[in-house]
């Protein structure tokens, strides 16, 4: 059985208590989703994926094989020169944050699923899933990426011009033995409604110790290049409870959490809309 004292110890050696906020790993992995629009859901007579147009097909075939490659130049080259999308993100800044996040992550994998397709004029609006995976060796452990994102996308000349994100939910997991978590949160709240915020310990931790901290982040575009540092606590047991409150102006939150122990590290962040 661990000593607490000794197992304090070794989590401060490891970590001292301050890692940077995971909103960089999450929000720049929004980035190669193909969903993009202009604001508006899909309306009813949106198309399924079997009747889209094969230059969308080959479109986004193409993005994910740029991805998987790490080649930033080709992929830019999928955007338009205005290109924007809903978290604040230029085109210029995207290759900048996709640059930081391969350096620091070089084995991600991609795919991307075209789950609707609808055509405005000479534009294609396209809604899809994409699932981001990656397992690594980092410093004798193993790093686990798991990410799935939904989000929407506007087509002009076979660029995306807009994009925005649906939904986003992603965790990291590292060590021989990562907290086993589950995570509560609704999608979606109103403004200036409260809501709790969950990640629970689904395992006995014995006499281990366990660190961890609860993150609530504005969606900002300064924060895919300059993430926050955090000061990691000490808990008490079971896990991560809090209560939140919105936001009185409708905005995107990154909700994240982080848990510790002696033999593994679990990173969690859900996105939250808060609208009107």
């Amino acid at each position: 059985m661990t000593n607490p004292a000794t197992l304090l110890q070794r989590l401060s050696q490891s970590f001292t208590t301050k890692v940077k906020s995971i909103s960089l790993d999450w929000s720049v992995f929004v980035l190669l989703t193909a969903g993009l629009t202009l604001g508006s859901p899909l309306k009813a007579q949106a198309d399924s994926p079997e009747t889209a147009p094969p230059q969308l097909k080959d479109t986004l075939s193409q993005i994910d094989r740029l991805a998987n490659s790490k080649d930033v130049e080709g992929l830019l080259e999928f955007y338009g020169a205005n290109f924007a999308n809903s978290d604040g993100l230029s085109r210029d800044l995207m290759g900048e944050a996709l640059v930081q996040l391969w350096q620091r992550y070089p084995v991600l994998n991609y795919r991307t699923e075209l789950t609707d397709w609808q055509q405005e004029g000479n534009a294609i609006v396209a809604e899809t899933v994409t699932y981001i995976t990656s397992d690594q060796p980092q410093d004798a452990t193993k790093t686990k990426f798991e990410s799935t994102l939904r989000s929407r996308q506007r087509f002009e000349n076979q660029k995306i011009v807009y994009s925005t994100i649906l939904a986003e939910r992603s965790q990291i997991t590292s060590g021989s033995n990562p907290p086993k978590v589950t995570v509560k949160l609704p999608e979606q709240v109103r403004i200036g409604q409260r809501f709790n915020f969950d990640a629970i310990v689904t395992e006995p931790l014995g006499d281990d110790l366990l660190l961890g901290v609860a993150i609530e982040e504005s969606v900002r575009s300064k924060r895919y290049t300059n993430p926050t540092q955090i000061e990691l606590e000490s808990l008490a047991a079971g896990g991560i409870f809090k209560v939140g409150r919105a936001p009185l102006l409708p905005e995107d939150r990154w909700i994240s959490a982080i848990l510790i122990r002696g033999d593994g590290m679990i990173m969690i962040t859900r996105r939250l809309h808060v609208v009107e």
